[in-house]
C-alpha cells in the first residue's frame, strides 16, 4: 500500500504565503482608513477560486493541494479558538452601568430587527438558496441570526483608532455590542441545536445539557480559576499559566462540541469567565494573542476565501439582485434598528446614528458564524459567498459612514481624522468610572 503524502512541505509554503499576504492586505487597508480585518478578508477571498483559481488556476492548486487543505483549516481552526476565547476575556458586561438603558435597547434593536428581516427574507429566499435536504425552519433561523451579528474586536478597534473609545459614544457603543454579542451567541447556539437534533425533544436535551454547562463555568468553574490565578501571579508561574488557559479552552471547546453546540461557544464561555484582574492572565492572553492572531487567524481567512467564488453568483441579474437584497436587509435591520432605539431612548440624531453604522460592522464575527452554517449544510455554497461579501461590504463601510456622520460644518478638523472626532467628542461628558459591585 502507498503511504499518504506528506503535506509538510506543502504547509511550509503555503502558511507563510497566507501570514505575508494577509499582513500586506491589512496594512494596505489601514493606509486607507479601514480596519486591518477588511484587508484580511479581502486577500482570503483573492487568494481563493474568485480571483487566483480564476486567473491562474495551476498556481493556486501549486500553493494550496487538496492534501495540505485539512491541515490549513485545522491551524485556522485553532487560531479561531483562541480568538474566540479572547474576545469572550475582554467582554466586559460591566460597562453597561450607567449606560444599561440604552445599551440594552440598542443591542435588541440590533437583533431584533434583523432577526425579523432577515426571516422574511429566509422565507422568500428558501426555494433558492437552501441546499437540498435542508429543513425550511433550521434556514430561516440561521440566516435570521447570521443578520444579526455585529464584530465586537473589529467595532473597538474602530473605536480605539478613531479615539472614540473613552467617549460617551464609544462606551455606548461597546456596551451595546456586549450584549448584542452574548445574545446573539446564545441564538446561534440555539439554531445550531435545532439544525443537528433530529427531534424537538433531542434539541431541547442539547438545550438543557448547554445551560447546565454555563452554570458550570460560571458557579464552579469561575472562581476556581479567580484563586488558581491569584496563587499562580504571586509564584511567577507565566508558564504554567499558558499552558492551563490553552488547555482549558480546547477543553471547553471540546465539551461543547460533545453537547452539539459547536467548540467555539465552549471558547468564548471560557473566555468570560477567566478573571480580567490578573496580571498572569493578562500576559498570557497578549502572549497567546501575539502568535494566534497574525500567524493562525490569517489560515482560518484563506479558509473562508477558498469557500467563497464570486463566480458562483456568475453574470446572472437575479443573483445579484439577491446579494443586493440581502445587503440592504443587512443594513437596514442593523444600522436602522440601532439608531432608531438610540434615538428612542434620548440620543440626539447624531448620535444615534453613529451608534447604528457601529452595530452595522460584522466583521470576522460574521465568518465564524457563516462557516458554521456551511459546515452544518444550512447554506451552500452560493449563499455563502453572498453573506461574505455582505460582511465584507458592511464592515468596510462603517469607518467611511462614521466620518461623515460625526463631521461638522463648522469643525476645522472636518476632514473626518481621528483628530477632528477627538476634539469633537471632547465636549461630551465624560465617563464615570464604574462602581464595583
Amino acid at each position: 500500500m502507498a503511504a499518504a503524502p506528506n503535506p509538510l512541505s506543502d504547509l511550509l509554503i503555503a502558511v507563510p504565503v497566507v501570514i505575508l499576504a494577509c499582513r500586506a492586505g491589512a496594512q494596505l487597508l489601514k493606509r486607507l482608513g479601514q480596519p486591518p480585518v477588511v484587508g484580511e478578508i479581502l486577500v482570503g477571498i483573492l487568494l481563493g477560486p474568485s480571483l487566483l483559481g480564476l486567473l491562474w488556476p495551476g498556481a493556486q492548486a501549486q500553493l494550496f493541494p487538496q492534501a495540505a487543505l485539512p491541515y490549513i483549516d485545522v491551524l485556522g481552526t485553532i487560531g479561531l479558538l483562541v480568538f474566540m476565547f479572547l474576545i469572550g476575556l475582554e467582554l466586559d458586561l460591566g460597562s453597561l452601568r450607567g449606560h444599561s438603558r440604552t445599551a440594552v435597547a440598542v443591542s435588541q434593536a440590533g437583533i431584533a430587527v434583523p432577526l425579523l428581516l432577515g426571516a422574511l427574507l429566509a422565507l422568500w429566499m428558501y426555494d433558492e438558496f437552501a441546499p437540498p435536504g435542508t429543513r425550511r425552519l433550521s434556514f430561516v433561523l440561521f440566516l435570521a441570526v447570521s443578520m444579526s451579528i455585529t464584530a465586537f474586536p473589529v467595532m473597538a478597534r474602530i473605536l480605539a483608532d478613531r479615539g472614540l473609545y473613552r467617549t460617551r459614544v464609544g462606551a455606548l457603543a461597546m456596551a451595546s455590542a456586549a450584549v448584542d454579542d452574548v445574545s446573539a451567541w446564545c441564538l446561534l447556539a440555539a439554531v445550531v441545536a435545532v439544525t443537528k437534533s433530529n427531534s424537538p425533544l433531542e434539541a431541547v436535551a442539547t438545550a438543557l445539557w448547554a445551560v447546565g454547562f454555563t452554570l458550570a463555568m460560571f458557579l464552579l468553574v469561575r472562581p476556581l480559576l479567580a484563586r488558581w490565578a491569584a496563587r499562580a501571579e504571586r509564584r511567577n508561574a507565566d508558564g504554567l499559566v499558558v499552558v492551563v488557559l490553552f488547555s482549558g479552552l480546547c477543553l471547553a471547546g471540546w465539551a461543547t462540541d460533545r453537547i452539539g453546540v459547536h467548540a467555539l461557544f465552549g471558547t468564548f464561555l471560557f473566555g468570560v469567565v477567566s478573571p480580567r484582574g490578573s496580571r498572569a492572565i493578562k500576559a498570557t492572553a497578549a502572549r497567546l494573542s501575539a502568535f494566534a492572531v497574525p500567524v493562525l487567524l490569517p489560515l482560518f481567512f484563506v479558509s473562508t476565501g477558498l469557500r467563497t467564488d464570486v463566480s458562483l453568483l456568475g453574470g446572472s441579474a437575479t443573483q445579484w439582485l439577491w446579494a443586493g437584497a440581502v445587503l440592504a436587509v443587512a443594513v437596514l435591520g442593523k444600522w436602522g434598528g440601532g439608531s432608531l432605539a438610540a434615538r428612542l431612548t434620548g440620543c440626539d440624531w447624531r448620535d444615534a446614528m453613529s451608534l447604528g453604522a457601529l452595530m452595522n460592522c460584522r466583521g470576522l464575527t460574521e465568518l465564524v458564524v457563516l462557516n458554521i452554517g456551511l459546515g452544518l449544510g444550512v447554506i451552500g455554497p452560493e449563499l455563502f459567498t453572498v453573506l461574505v461579501l455582505m460582511a465584507l461590504v458592511t464592515t468596510a463601510m462603517t469607518s467611511p459612514a462614521l466620518t461623515l456622520i460625526r463631521r461638522r460644518a463648522d469643525d476645522p478638523a472636518a476632514d473626518g481624522s481621528p483628530e477632528g472626532d477627538r476634539e469633537d467628542l471632547a465636549k461630551e461628558p465624560a465617563l464615570q468610572p464604574a462602581r464595583p459591585g
